[in-house]
């Protein structure tokens, strides 16, 4: 065996491109096989752990709730940076073959195809053989709006909301970030990302603390959010949906979300599915008046869930392609 990983760890060696030629597409396909399994330990729980651990101890010190939320989230994000980049280190020095299955299952950990499409495809399920009641409780689990008021109507729209607005902080930030920089940066975003559904809510305990955090995460994701319209008019075209309907209706109504990023994907679905997403919703017993997206479009069937989750899937793909094209042809030429 050790004869066998002689001319292999030359190979990478001689080529650092090597890794980098099947890294995300093997994460990709480890994502789309294996999904978020419970058994499996998974980073992501960590950092919330961590993120609890830490809050209450950054609460105590003799500094405005907002500095110490800023520092707070520094310390997790750069910590995060420099634990996997130190793994990863670590795991080179052993051997080459050790590096590349950690960075292969550490880009693995930040990306949600699989666990994205099967809750979506659960609510699906639920509507045709279920109860409302059933549907309502599949939808908690994935949006964080009140379920108990919705209709079959709300509910069929929250899905198909959430899979849209997941595919930005689920699979193609991630991408984005893993092909800049690895695992290190993926999971530097993971935990950005993660902080924000901790602390970035704009409520009496997390207004300021979670000010910095809530921020942080609308940079991050400003690029990709942007960079999904075209791939998800591509993937509607692709399904022989309406793909410009796709890329106007996300240019025209995108900003129609009180998220700066999240309604360009919703926005894109909500054309290249052909119907009208968004509006009013209660949060903690609060209403809410979001305003509607595909304002002039149709209303929301039981089979638009899975057609989002096949447009979710296909972008997701188109997704890979294009960053793993546009990154190995960058450290091919640099």
């Amino acid at each position: 065996m050790p004869e066998l990983l002689i001319p292999f760890e030359r190979y990478l060696r001689e080529m650092e491109i090597a890794p980098f030629w099947y890294t995300l597409p093997a994460a990709f396909m480890l994502d789309l096989i294996l999904g978020d399994p419970r058994w499996l330990p998974h980073p992501v729980r960590w950092m919330g752990k961590w993120s609890e651990a830490w809050e209450s101890h950054f609460r105590k010190l003799n500094m405005g709730l907002t500095t110490s939320g800023c520092l707070f989230v520094a310390l997790l994000v750069f910590g995060t940076l420099v634990i996997t980049w130190g793994v990863l280190f670590i795991a080179e020095g052993i051997h080459p073959v050790l590096f590349s299955i950690l960075d292969i299952v550490l880009i693995y950990y930040t990306l949600s195809v699989k666990s994205l499409r099967s809750a979506g495809m659960a609510i699906y399920r639920t509507f045709k053989c279920g109860t409302l009641e059933e549907a309502r409780h599949k939808l908690s689990h994935i949006v964080g709006r009140d379920v108990e008021r919705l209709d079959d109507q709300d509910v069929m729209k929250g899905a198909v909301e959430s899979v849209a607005e997941n595919l930005v902080d689920g699979v193609i930030s991630p991408l984005f970030f893993a092909a800049i920089g690895g695992a290190s940066f993926a999971m530097a975003y993971k935990m950005i990302n993660t902080l924000d559904s901790i602390i970035g809510y704009k409520d009496e305990r997390y207004g300021r603390f979670g000010r910095c955090a809530a921020r942080l995460d609308d940079v991050a994701n400003y690029i990709p959010a942007r960079l999904s319209i075209p791939i998800i008019s591509v993937a509607a075209i692709i399904m022989k949906g309406n793909g410009q309907k796709a890329f106007t209706t996300a240019l025209r109504e995108g900003r129609n979300h009180p998220s700066p990023n999240a309604g360009f994907s919703e926005a894109a679905f909500a054309g290249g599915l052909d119907v009208k997403l968004g509006g009013p919703s209660y949060y903690k017993g609060n209403l809410v008046d979001k305003p509607f997206i595909g304002i002039h479009l149709g209303a929301v069937a039981i089979e638009h869930i899975k057609q989002a989750c096949k447009l979710m899937v296909l972008s997701a793909l188109l997704c890979l392609i294009l960053f793993w094209g546009c990154a190995c042809l960058l450290r091919l030429f640099a």
